[in-house]
């Protein structure tokens, strides 16, 4: 005899006499009615297109499918006219404090083949999934759930699925490892895209999980129906649709690798119908074991003996650090101290070497400082590590250049030069240092960064006396955050003049800066803070930096950090317009033209949604804005009136 389960699901006055309306007992979802005096519980789908009963209506005695029109008896389920399609229906009971439907016990779960991917994902180290569950996706939305009830997952649900691709490359390019994004069929899709396209182009590893419509639907137009294959085809390394032929687990196996090896975007496409089909028994999931090598490569010595050649006669040699090399800025370091050569770092490479060692020299090009682009005029050589040769970053091609990589298409990608070194980029640094020889009329440099530095700094304080009465100088907020942000801090930050202004005035300790490199998309920097606190948050403070223009692609998710406790400072300058592209208009002379913004108050909106809210209008509120918004346990928002011209 099959166990059932009294379940209330109503008050006892709640539905009025020939209404009736969706009620949940357990897992299931059904329609109770109330029709001549008694109570009916029918299943809740309409046996010819899953149409909502609860949603009908009663009309001539019959329940009304709302969806066609179909009927059904409100109390036995039975379609007129003797058909056999009527729907299942659950005993009811009116007692005294409500109304209970009694329902079989829940069936144990049967594994699927997306169980069987997720557990592939776990073995994988994949520990986030940040998405939006729908119709398209809920077998493996399921699957996913399962592993987060034993405690293997975390699942963020967020409002964009465009947040959610950047909350993936923000964690990637903090750790190096994949999250995964999950979405829908159709528009949830084509969301994605944005952020996946800033994590392929800054080579950061990301799972793009997709719903589909049903396989037999597609091809004349189905609701919600794109040829993903082909929309994803572009952005990513590896997409495969899974199918009830495919190997399950080695799918999702290849698609990991893919996203990691390759450093890129792997995509998977799971039609509605195979997410729920049954797992062969037993079938194991898969995972990494086996399926790696060492990362480790050795250069020629070949080409380090050429190197050498150079290295060992040049006065002034400098090193310029790129985002590659942030895996080996120890073995880097240990090379510029061994040659008192000062490091140089890209934007991207941003906080790769803290600003308070003797030998830095901060960021070179257009977000850069004039210590940086003193120090690569005065070189008689460029030791370039890890480094793309961007336009932003302007390294002169004209210097003697000695480039390393570890990816082979990044030497001499834009133009020839003199020693291109293919090699693990730590390692390759290593054998520099090693192979290195005294060279009596090699100059120490040290002095010459500190004085760079004062002549710097002192300018910088004179900008921060700049005060034209529209707002607070960059400069200023910059130098507060300077002092008050703690030296672990993970800081992600958005595009425009407010990321300029931080190249250049914001000096780092120890944190790590996370950006959108070469997409350059603007409203990343909150999502991707959602992606670090994922990663780092419970031991790591996690700060956020943008303009107004860039807070407002995705302010909504400011509800999702309140929703599940994320601790992120965002630091909002808002100067009611894209002042970078009112710049550029000037610079091409053009009329400044629908760059203006119409904000509401931004700190207000924090407060509103759950978290702090702090606006500041001079300078002199800055600190201690700064300061309770760092201290405050969950999402915090400085939003600080700054003048557009005093960048």
């Amino acid at each position: 005899m099959t166990e059932t389960s009294w379940i209330k699901v109503a008050e006892a006055d709640e539905l009025p006499e020939g209404r009736v309306k969706t009620v949940t007992a357990g897992t299931r979802t059904l329609a109770l009615t109330h029709f001549d005096g008694q109570y009916g519980a029918l299943d809740n789908k309409c046996p010819h297109q899953g149409g909502p009963l609860g949603e009908g209506s009663i009309e001539d005695c019959w329940l009304r499918c709302p969806w066609h029109g179909w009927d059904f008896h409100p109390l036995t389920g039975e379609s007129p006219g003797g058909h056999d399609d009527g729907v299942e229906t659950f005993p009811v009971e009116a007692r005294e404090d409500g109304i209970y439907i009694a329902i079989p016990a829940e069936e144990a779960h049967v594994r699927t083949v997306t169980d069987v991917m997720a557990e592939t994902m776990v073995n994988w180290g994949v520990t986030h999934v940040f998405g939006m569950v729908g119709h398209s996706n809920l077998g493996l939305a399921d699957a996913i759930r399962v592993q987060e009830d034993e405690g293997n997952m975390t699942f963020i649900g967020i409002r964009h699925e465009g947040a959610a691709a950047f909350a993936c490359s923000g964690y990637a390019k903090l750790t190096g490892k994949p999250a995964a994004c999950l979405s829908i069929a159709g528009p949830g899709a084509t969301n994605l895209l944005t952020g996946l396209w800033d994590a392929k182009v800054d080579r950061a590893p990301v799972l793009a999980l997709t719903g589909q419509v049903n396989t037999q639907v597609l091809g004349p137009g189905a609701f919600q129906e794109i040829d993903l294959a082909d929309a994803f085809n572009a952005v990513s390394s590896f997409s495969q649709t899974v199918l009830s032929n495919s190997d399950h687990a080695e799918l999702m196996t290849l698609a990991l690798k893919n996203a990691i090896v390759n450093r890129d975007v792997a995509h998977l496409i799971f039609p509605d119908e195979m997410q729920t089909v049954p797992a062969e028994d037993n079938a194991p999931a898969s995972g990494p074991f086996g399926r790696m090598g060492d990362i480790g490569m050795a250069p020629a010595q070949a080409s380090i003996d050429e190197a050498m050649l150079r290295i060992n006669v040049h006065r002034r040699p400098v090193i310029i650090v790129g985002y590659g090399a942030r895996e080996s800025m120890d073995d880097i370091i240990a090379l510029a101290e061994k040659l008192d050569a000062p490091v140089l770092t890209t934007f991207k490479a941003k906080g790769q070497i803290s600003d308070s060692h003797e030998l830095a020299a901060g960021v070179l090009g257009r977000s850069g400082t004039p210590i940086a682009s003193w120090f690569m005029n005065e070189s008689d050589l460029l030791l370039v590590f890890g480094a793309s040769f961007s336009d932003h970053t302007g390294i002169e091609k004209k210097k003697p250049i000695i480039q390393v990589d570890f990816d082979r298409m990044a030497l001499g990608k834009f133009h020839s030069v003199d020693v291109p070194v293919w090699g693990e980029i730590g390692q390759t640094a290593r054998a520099i240092c090693d192979a290195l020889t005294n060279n009596p009329d090699r100059e120490s440099q040290r002095d010459e960064i500190a004085e760079r530095w004062a002549l710097w700094r002192e300018e910088k304080a004179s900008r921060r006396t700049d005060d034209r009465g529209n707002g607070v100088a960059s400069a200023n907020v910059f130098q507060v955050l300077t002092n008050v942000c703690p030296d672990d801090a993970v800081i992600a930050v958005d595009v425009g003049n407010n990321t300029y202004s931080f190249g250049r005035y914001f000096e780092c300790a120890d944190q790590s800066v996370l950006m959108s490199g070469y997409l350059g998309s603007i409203g990343f920097a909150f999502p991707a803070a959602m992606g670090a606190w994922a990663a780092a948050g419970h031991e790591r403070p996690i700060v956020s930096v943008s303009g107004d223009g860039g807070f407002g692609q995705y302010m909504g998710e400011f509800t999702t950090a309140v929703k599940y406790g994320m601790n992120i400072t965002h630091i909002l300058l808002n100067n009611s317009e894209l002042g970078k592209i009112s710049k550029e208009q000037r610079a091409g002379n053009w009329q400044v033209w629908q760059t203006s913004l119409h904000n509401p108050n931004f700190a207000e909106y924090a407060t509103l949604c759950g978290g702090l809210g702090i606006r500041v209008e001079t300078a002199d509120h800055l600190e201690d804005a700064m300061r309770q918004a760092l201290a405050h346990d969950g999402p915090a928002l400085v939003e600080i009136i700054t003048d557009a011209e005093l960048v």
